[in-house]
């Protein structure tokens, strides 16, 4: 595994999870599961597997001091900064170049800071297993199973049976589909043949760089002349995408791993924390407040901005979220569209100052 490196994506925002992160308190560096921020939980469940010399995080100039404060081990060079977003692709790209002039031999491992992972050490071991794969020239994504018909992720279909390596089924993926309706969700949770895309992929980067230049050559070409001191200036060049859009939908030579029994999930809502936190004989989780409560239940209620006595009287599957600033409330199926709350904020005269 000398030749094997992890790239952690850490730039985003968090929009999802509005109004505790903001864009100068994204969520890769909240608190959120516990006393270690989602930056740092994602980079330690890494080790023995990764030493920290080959664990990169690709981030922005606004972030990268705040997370090397939080994980000081990891060497300054191996942060990768952007000087602007243009999506997953070029992130990752330019991860995948920078890499290649270390290591031409070089297997990545595509991973984000906002994921919950119950199992640690059988997710090592699926990475393991999925270099061995990527080794082979295939394009590596893991995939989880789908416990409903959701259309906030994508979906993988699986084909025929490769092999079985390290104790794990790899499957050839037929078609990839990116955050479908209603009606086709439900057809593929039906059908058994789908897992979600879990957005963690692993490939040797000599292969996805080909992979590149074959689907976005006007990305290649921008990654080629990406050179630390031309970078700024090359960047804005690149075409703004995503891996799952700009790649996988038409990749070739891809593979999926089921990532059965890891107990994952994606912190990318409010929601998400109900499904993973401890809670209250009652289904509610509280962080950060002092909770009154009469006959509530499954919800969840964060207070961060200051002390603050929080009551709630006959509710049910509630977010309740107090900043200080800020307070949100909605209800638990409805937190994927805070959005909505956050576009209508760049809207207005003093909404920046809530953003």
């Amino acid at each position: 595994m000398d030749h094997y490196h992890a790239v952690i994506m850490a730039g985003g925002g968090g929009t999802r999870l509005w109004p505790l992160s903001r864009k100068e308190r994204p969520k890769q560096s909240l608190k959120l599961l516990g006393e270690r921020t989602m930056f740092q939980i994602a980079v330690e469940r890494l080790a023995p597997l990764f030493t920290t010399d080959r664990i990169w995080v690709v981030t922005s100039d606004r972030y990268a001091a705040d997370l090397h404060r939080q994980c000081p081990g990891l060497p300054a060079e191996n942060f990768i900064l952007e000087p602007a977003p243009r999506g997953t692709a070029p992130a990752i790209g330019l991860a995948a170049a920078r890499l290649r002039q270390r290591n031409p031999r070089a297997v990545m491992a595509c991973l984000t800071a906002d994921h919950f992972i119950g199992d640690e050490a059988r997710f090592r071991e699926l990475l393991a297993a999925a270099a061995q794969v990527a080794e082979q020239d295939y394009l590596v994504t893991l995939g989880i199973a789908p416990t409903f018909a959701s259309t906030g992720f994508g979906y993988i279909q699986r084909g025929e049976r490769l092999e079985r390596v390290g104790g794990f089924e790899v499957y050839r993926a037929r078609r990839f589909k990116e955050k479908p309706a209603q009606p086709e969700a439900e057809a593929m949770l039906a059908g058994g043949q789908h897992a979600w895309n879990s957005g963690m992929f692993v490939w040797r980067v000599e292969r996805f760089l080909a992979e590149v230049e074959r689907q976005i050559p006007a990305l290649h070409q921008v990654l080629t002349a990406a050179t630390p001191e031309a970078l700024a200036e090359v960047w804005g060049q690149a075409p703004d995408t995503t891996l799952d859009y700009g790649i996988m939908e038409r990749a070739e030579d891809v593979a999926v791993i089921p990532a059965d029994g890891l107990g994952w999930n994606d912190i990318g809502s409010w929601e998400a924390l109900l499904e993973v936190l401890p809670t209250d004989a009652a289904g509610n989780v509280v962080l950060g407040a002092e909770h009154l409560s009469f006959d509530t239940s499954r919800t969840l209620v964060h207070a961060s901005g200051g002390q603050r006595l929080v009551a709630t009287l006959g509710v049910s599957d509630l977010v309740v979220v107090d900043t200080g600033d800020v307070l949100f409330v909605c209800p638990r199926d409805k937190t994927q569209d805070v959005r909505r709350v956050v576009d209508a904020l760049k809207q207005r005269p003093d909404g920046a100052e809530f953003l």
